[in-house]
């Protein structure tokens, strides 16, 4: 699984799976603890100098370009030199980028009211992606809560004023999120994260948040982009969970992405030579993928062209997503 034959030209050789190795991410609402997916000695970085020896990781990333991938090269020195791995899911303008992230996120507090803009104002004004994004639940601690748009129509002066006195806490549409629960979260959505939750969250890979409210923390807000690109009523798109065969279901499928779940009672495989990259993330169960292990908290890149992959992995879930109007053919689950 090691041997991806980058100096082989595509059609001449099959390129095998690729395992992303985690990026950790500090943040204010994060957790000291991410087990039983990630120990202590995965970020031990972070507690380097750190007097009280405790650090707060909110967020795991697998598709940047600085994740380490499992034949030794950064995700985007790989794609620079082999920008063919992405096949028909390559997005032209970014061409050695990976244009999904995925990420695992864990939160003791509440993230900050934020929005994320649309594909034209990002490339407008950053030169980059936008930001359409969905999670799915892995697990729920109490209050376990999300907020996803408004619970009346408002307009653009009462974004504003609301995010400075703090009322847009209120105004927001909080609901309660069970595991195994998947909310789409269009560019445009004003939207909130609460505590006591871990999500798998697949996203346009970008970076771009407009910070509208953050519960008096000292961090900047960005009212001038945030009000300009947030959408001012009710969230109305709710995600259809649809049967694709026993053990593997269509949990979301949009422009940017589709979602499956995989649920084997023993083993899946994909069929070789997809004409676009895969994501793979394990949630939860041990196995096997190409013979190599496999464990909860793991994530692989399935390289268009790429071999057959073998999955063996008794009562596991995992999470397989990539970009195509229709749904992958040729996953068989057993």
């Amino acid at each position: 699984m090691q041997d991806i034959s980058l100096n082989n030209p595509l059609g001449q050789s099959r390129y095998t799976s690729i395992r992303l190795e985690p990026l950790f991410r500090e943040r204010v609402w994060g957790c000291e603890s991410l087990e039983p997916y990630f120990f202590k000695a995965s970020f031990s970085e972070f507690t380097a100098g750190n007097n009280s020896g405790t650090t707060h990781i909110g967020e795991v990333w697998f598709t940047f370009s600085d994740n380490r991938t499992s034949i030794g090269k950064t995700l985007g020195e790989l794609l620079t030199e082999k920008p063919e791995l992405l096949g028909a899911a390559a997005d032209p303008a970014h061409p050695a980028v990976c244009p999904l992230l995925v990420k695992l996120l864990f939160t003791t507090e509440r993230l900050s009211v934020q929005v994320h803009p649309e594909d034209d104002y990002a490339e407008e004004h950053h030169q980059s992606l936008g930001k359409t994004e969905a999670w799915y639940v892995m697990d729920v601690k109490p209050p376990g809560e999300v907020a996803v748009g408004f619970r009346e129509q408002l307009n653009p002066e009462r974004l504003r004023t609301s995010a400075l006195s703090g009322e847009i806490e209120q105004l927001l549409d909080w609901r309660k999120v069970s595991k195994g629960d998947l909310v789409f979260t269009p560019a445009g959505t004003v939207h909130a994260i609460g505590a006591g939750l871990t999500i798998c969250e697949i996203q346009e890979n970008s970076d771009i948040t407009y910070r509208l409210y953050d519960y008096g923390r000292p961090r900047e807000l960005h009212l001038e982009h945030g009000t300009k690109v947030s959408h001012l009523g009710p969230h109305t798109h709710q995600a259809t969970v649809v049967s694709l065969a026993e053990g593997r279901e269509e949990l979301l499928a949009c422009e940017y992405f589709r979602i499956e779940r995989l649920r084997p009672l023993s083993s899946f495989k994909i069929q070789a030579n997809l004409p676009y990259y895969a994501l793979l993330i394990c949630l939860t169960g041990d196995g096997q993928l190409d013979g190599e292990p496999s464990r909860a908290g793991q994530a692989w890149m399935l390289p268009a062209g790429g071999a057959e992959v073998q999955v063996d992995a008794t009562a596991s879930e995992w999470i397989l997503t990539y970009t195509s109007p229709e749904a992958m053919r040729g996953v068989l689950v057993y």
